[in-house]
């Protein structure tokens, strides 16, 4: 694995012993998992999936990309929660490998937002993927509505063919019907597949491979961690440990997960962590509140109540070993500023010790955190990121006896706007 898991900031809160005594929890919760006898079992089709993915349907998908990209000028991705998220935390992380530009819709409902990109792309030769397993999801399905008609105003129905993809279920809903009345292209959203799990499924490789991604080294480092993470061993896989870290602060109290870094590419990576857990954990009045910071900024703005607010939280820190680039701090003539202690350094260097300085403050100031460190932003990487917390999440579902793959509570709401809309 190209991850690393640092629990050393959480002695004087969690021990080994408590790893120990937990251990009988956490192998029921494996065993539920691998043998399918949890709850919400139906949806665990990604615990096997990488290793499903056949690579001739990942050259396929490489072959589309081509296509698309020799033909556009740009994709527009529609789609919300796990169906949004996903890409978009995948191209911030790879926006070095990036070779279309990618625009989001249908993840809002703000006509202000959809106008002004529409026209900022009125001039561009565009295709659209739209990723919805019903079609009948309120954001995705207007603004579908809304691109498609502005699409059919541009090109030909034929040429439509080419340019509208649908990512959806293979067997019913009204996307599937549409796609099929018009002659889109479809891509299947896997059934055993919940939304927040999906970017390794269609619903995530589709967009990625088109924006130029190397989707089979992805897949492949999702693969390496299926196999390192479906061992039963506390000291070794670390999304076992941190799951049981986790359970174990939450037991004591501690209520919010603070998910913090210190690179700007794992920023929309860890607005997909918050969907992520929030939305598998938080039932049954259970479930720790996931919250994100982006440091350094955030340390001006939040870091006086992470230093002494209420003590009801912990952190984790989500890093990088490698920036990615070297950016070298100049020697300065004059030095007014007193930094020429670091001229010559990489920008970075002073990135990491400000991570440092802020994790010992932090557990000083009786915030117990822990770090996730990854080796470098490349697409392998990220593939065995998305599914060590996807292992950890599922994990500590059941610690806490929770079905981690549906999610009853977002339907609330949904049957209010609908009956204000007047839909039945």
């Amino acid at each position: 694995m190209d991850i690393t898991l640092n629990i050393e900031n959480l002695k004087g809160f969690v021990e080994k012993k408590d790893f120990d005594n937990l251990f009988p929890q956490v192998q029921k919760a494996h065993e539920d998992l691998v043998n399918k006898t949890g709850k919400g079992s139906e949806f665990t089709g990604w615990i096997d999936l990488p290793s499903r993915i056949e690579d001739s349907f990942l050259d396929e998908l490489d072959q589309l990309g081509q296509q698309v990209r020799a033909d556009s000028d740009c994709l527009i991705s529609i789609g919300i929660g796990g169906s949004y998220a996903g890409v978009h935390a995948s191209l911030e992380f790879l926006i070095s490998e990036q070779k279309l530009p990618v625009y989001y819709a249908g993840h809002n409902l703000s006509s202000g937002y959809l106008y002004h990109l529409l026209e900022s792309l009125k001039d561009k030769r565009i295709t659209v993927v739209v990723i919805s397993k019903s079609g009948t999801t309120t954001e995705p399905a207007l603004a579908f509505r809304i691109i498609k008609k502005f699409m059919e105003e541009r090109y030909s129905a034929e040429e439509l063919k080419k340019r509208i993809i649908c990512i959806t279920d293979p067997e019913k809903g009204a996307l599937l019907t549409i796609a099929q009345n018009h002659g889109y292209r479809i891509f299947p959203i896997n059934s055993d597949v919940g939304g927040r799990f999906s970017v390794l499924t269609p619903a995530g490789l589709v967009p990625l491979a088109i924006a130029g991604i190397d989707v089979k080294a992805l897949v492949n480092g999702a693969r390496k961690a299926q196999e390192y993470c479906s061992q039963l061993d506390l000291d070794n896989n670390i999304a076992y440990r941190y799951a049981a870290a986790r359970y174990l602060l939450n037991q004591q109290g501690k209520e919010i997960e603070v998910l913090s870094t210190f690179y700007q590419r794992l920023s929309l990576v860890e607005e997909w962590w918050k969907q992520l857990f929030g939305e598998s954990e938080g039932k049954d009045g259970k479930g720790l509140f996931p919250t994100s910071l982006s440091f350094t900024a955030d340390l001006h703005s939040m870091g006086q109540l992470l230093q002494e607010g209420q003590r009801n939280m912990f952190e984790t820190f989500l890093l990088s070993e490698n920036s990615g680039h070297e950016m070298i701090i100049p020697e300065d003539s004059e030095n007014l500023d007193n930094f020429n202690c670091v001229a010559g350094d990489d920008l970075d260097s002073v990135n990491k010790k400000a991570y440092q300085a802020t994790s010992m403050a932090h557990y000083e100031g009786g915030v117990p955190n822990m770090t996730i460190t990854i080796s470098r932003f490349d697409a392998n990487c990220l593939g065995q990121l998305y599914y060590f917390f996807e292992k950890a999440v599922a994990i500590k579902g059941y610690l806490l006896g929770v079905n981690p793959f549906n999610q009853p509570g977002v339907e609330a709401y949904k049957k209010k706007m609908f009956a204000l809309l007047g839909r039945s």
